[in-house]
């Protein structure tokens, strides 16, 4: 096999200057949403032509594993703060709804927005703001045959429409398309081309996966180099977002099967216990109750004429405290008559010893 890389597209970032119009804090948002390298690259360009310093708990949320490994050119790639789906924007939206649903987001895309995008942000009530960073220039094919390749594989919608501005009159006749992504396929078949490979799948996550697999005529309903169209109706069976909502029905139809199961069983409980034991032991509890005020009663009357002859023993105390107090007041008296007595004599023995 002979494969010619050529570019249908070229991508020229939008200077700062013309984002500063657009009035965009970009450190208002804590999240970003990446659809492509090509975001990635100009979201960092932007920040640097702007001295902005992106903060390290900035949220990402990738559209594939690739772009998030991509991500470890500019920054440390650390598992709390990038989340990613597989190659699916539905997914990835599912993801921002279980715990992120509350945080402002980031959206940087081309001067034209994918509506697919933006339809699922709306329809879930994300608040994002659309930043275009990058725009899509059709790059001049003129000097390319096509008659002489045998397959054309295209990555976005906007590859299409480049195709058919280059040339007008194309025409497919035994020429094979692969697309890649759901918006790309659905862009084929409404120019009129017919669709023969559409990645990703989950047999097929890669286009070069999907190529494998067509050639070896592993693909269902293809044979090698035979050409099978495929319809929107094909291509949307075969996307995950028509995969997740059955596995959801059959979810939701296995709880309501256990509700009443654990109900029947209660109520079964409660039916079962009518024996006999349990109304002697009813009979028994309203006797004990009445034996056990009676001893309250004689208790009370007891503990009340113990307490009538504490005020007697409160009337005797006082009377021997004032007596103790007399007797110390009078010693101490005698005690400070005493060092009076003492004191002069001290004073008159010192002048007597520096005379001798």
């Amino acid at each position: 096999m002979e494969v010619d890389f050529r570019p249908f597209i070229q991508i020229e970032g939008v200077p700062a200057k013309e984002f500063r119009k657009q009035r965009i804090d970009v450190l208002s948002y804590n999240a970003v949403i990446m659809t492509s390298k090509n975001a990635v690259d100009n979201y960092f360009r932007i920040c640097n032509e702007m001295r902005i310093i992106v903060p390290e708990t900035m949220k990402y949320f990738c559209i594939s594993e690739a772009t998030a490994y991509y991500l470890q050119k500019y920054i440390q790639f650390r598992k709390r703060k990038i989340f990613f789906s597989n190659f699916s924007f539905a997914d990835l939206v599912e993801i921002i709804k279980k715990k992120h649903k509350e945080e402002k987001f980031l959206l940087p895309c081309t001067d034209v927005p994918n509506d697919e995008y933006t339809d699922l942000l709306d329809r879930e009530g994300i608040r994002y703001v659309k930043a275009p960073l990058y725009k899509a220039v059709y790059s001049n094919l003129t000097d390319i045959d096509m008659s002489q390749y045998d397959m054309l594989v295209l990555f976005s919608s906007a590859g299409i429409t480049s195709l058919l501005n280059n040339f007008p009159d194309f025409k497919q006749h035994h020429t094979l398309i692969a697309a890649f992504g759901e918006q790309t396929a659905k862009a084929v078949i409404h120019a009129g081309l017919k669709l023969h490979i559409h990645a990703p799948q989950p047999q097929a996550p890669s286009m070069a996966m999907a190529l494998e697999q067509f050639f070896k005529g592993e693909q269902k309903g293809s044979k090698q180099w035979e050409p099978v169209s495929l319809s929107i109706q094909n291509i949307e069976d075969m996307t995950p977002e028509k995969k997740m909502p059955p596995r959801r029905n059959v979810r939701s139809v296995a709880k309501p099967k256990v509700v009443p199961v654990a109900v029947i069983e209660k109520k079964i409980v409660i039916a079962k216990p009518v024996t006999k034991e349990k109304q002697v032991t009813k009979k028994a509890k309203p006797v004990a109750k009445k034996t056990k005020p009676a001893p309250k009663k004689v208790s009370k009357p007891s503990a009340k004429k113990a307490s009538k002859p504490k005020p007697v023993a409160k009337k005797t105390k006082p009377a021997p405290k004032k007596k103790v107090v007399k007797q110390v007041k009078a010693k101490k008296v005698k005690k400070s008559a005493a060092k009076k007595a003492k004191a002069p004599a001290k004073k008159k023995a010192k002048p007597a010893k520096r005379k001798r």
